[in-house]
């Protein structure tokens, strides 16, 4: 059974540290290696931020999903701007930001976008090559 972390927070730019927090913990917690902790941590504050920037429905929340199945790792963030699908696009070198979703795709294995009932998801898939101590255990 795979172990998942799943958790909301406001859409504010002030959570996006705790969005960090909680997730380095329970990736590491999972025996997931230090070095795609970093990077999974890394994406998921650039779509996170994403979601508190672009999101225009007022007072909501984003949601996080960590998924670990097998040897498949899955970051998935929500917010119910359902209509506006992020695009990756080429910016500019003298553009201040841009960049998050092209981070994404250079450093996950796989990544993509889907329109749920009520949400946006854009997800991240990553595939595990170590980990340290022993398997996770699923509550």
């Amino acid at each position: 059974m795979p172990a998942t972390e799943t958790f909301r927070v406001p859409k504010h730019r002030r959570h996006v540290s705790a969005v960090r927090q909680h997730l380095g913990k329970a990736l590491a917690d999972w025996g997931v290696t230090e070095e795609l902790t970093d990077v999974v941590v890394l994406l998921a504050s650039e779509l996170v931020t994403n979601a508190v920037l672009h999101c225009r429905t007022s007072y909501a929340q984003v949601g996080v999903t960590l998924t670990l199945d097998g040897t498949e790792l899955t970051l998935e963030i929500s917010d119910p701007d359902r209509d506006r699908l992020p695009r990756l696009h080429d910016s500019a070198p003298d553009e201040e930001g841009g960049r998050g979703l092209a981070l994404v795709a250079a450093l996950s294995e796989d990544w993509g976008c889907r329109q749920d009932p009520y949400t946006k998801c854009v997800w991240a898939r990553f595939t595990l090559t170590g980990r340290r101590g022993a398997a996770p255990t699923t509550p």
